[in-house]
């Protein structure tokens, strides 16, 4: 879906009318996220978000698995396979998966780590554990009561927040925001804004850190864009930040199309990019989430350019304290109670 405008903006009429089913969706997921969730037997750190649509999850996952790996850890990640036809469980196969199989959040992360997709999560922790996982990364859930998690990681991106606040539908919300900050174990600031320091400042009273993190552009991307005009599109929750990282990499931002998350692009709009960018000269340019999404359909125009990044801490010493400690606690709780 395409996130409406008056998410975004203080005061709305919408927002007003769609105030009480935004109450009753809160009510009924905060009920839900009271419940108590299966212990999978090993640590389960949760990356998720407040609110609906994209933040961050997908890098801070793969920057989770990095650090994971050097503190000799054994990660696999457990997706939902949103936008996917599979219910799983299944471990995600870029050979033979598609995005329309496994969505295309996993497809991107299975080069870098296994992914296991289910919709149902304790059949998938036990294909994860089946794998070898001594951690298993959630990528999103944090709403989902259904597995136990050690520790949780909210992203929010710095210069959007949490919008007006409201909850779904009636704002970006997936729950009223005091009973997330009571589950939150870290938060995690993308970029250099300051619309989620309220949020930081809460969860400070609660003696919760805050870590944060930018976006940085993969060197070989930018040259391989350097002295180009280019034609950039994007699916994904935030289409804007996406066009404005291109623009501050020095890359010339001739056109852009934004659609929205998750879109599956048609044929027809594959050629009208195509012929757009023949026509003006442009360079095809889009983020690796919606080239992964566009392997094996049919039309897709030849020299589309991914834009690689990664997200980059700016105390990692903090953040590998930090998931340290929670490993040693989730084992040591454990251990106590055999």
């Amino acid at each position: 879906m395409r996130e409406p405008a008056f998410w975004y903006r203080p005061r709305s009429p919408k927002s007003h009318l769609l105030g009480p089913l935004g109450a009753l969706y809160g009510a009924i997921t905060a009920r839900r996220m009271a419940r108590q969730g299966f212990d999978a037997g090993i640590p389960v750190l949760c990356v998720g978000n407040y609110h609906v649509g994209g933040a961050g999850k997908t890098p801070t996952v793969l920057a989770l698995t990095k650090l994971l790996r050097e503190l000799g850890e054994t990660p696999v990640v457990l997706s939902r396979g949103y936008g996917g036809r599979l219910k799983g469980p299944v471990m995600v196969d870029r050979e033979r998966h598609t995005a329309t199989d496994v969505g295309d959040e996993p497809l991107m992360m299975v080069r870098d780590v296994p992914v296991a997709v289910a919709r149902d999560r304790l059949e998938g922790v036990v294909l994860a554990k089946s794998q070898g996982a001594t951690v298993i990364l959630m990528d999103d859930g944090f709403q989902n009561p259904k597995l136990l998690k050690d520790a949780s990681l909210i992203v929010i991106d710095s210069e959007r927040g949490l919008g007006n606040g409201k909850v779904f539908p009636a704002g970006p919300l997936r729950a009223p925001l005091r009973p997330q900050l009571a589950r939150t174990d870290a938060l995690v600031m993308i970029g250099d804004g300051r619309a989620a320091n309220d949020v930081a400042a809460e969860l400070a009273k609660r003696n919760k850190p805050e870590l944060r993190a930018r976006l940085k552009p993969d060197a070989a991307s930018v040259a391989q864009l350097f002295g180009k005009k280019v034609l950039a599109f994007a699916g994904i929750g935030d289409p804007e930040r996406f066009f404005r990282t291109l623009r501050a990499s020095g890359i010339e931002v001739a056109r852009t199309r934004p659609f929205a998350d998750h879109h599956m692009f048609s044929q027809l709009e594959l050629a009208a990019l195509a012929t757009e960018a023949q026509r003006e000269q442009l360079t095809l340019v889009t983020t690796e989430k919606d080239l992964a999404r566009l392997r094996g359909t049919e039309g897709v125009p030849d020299g589309i350019v991914p834009f690689k990044v990664a997200l980059e801490f700016d105390d990692p010493a903090k953040l590998k304290q930090l998931i340290s400690d929670h490993l040693y606690k989730a084992r040591e709780r454990r251990f106590s109670q055999r």
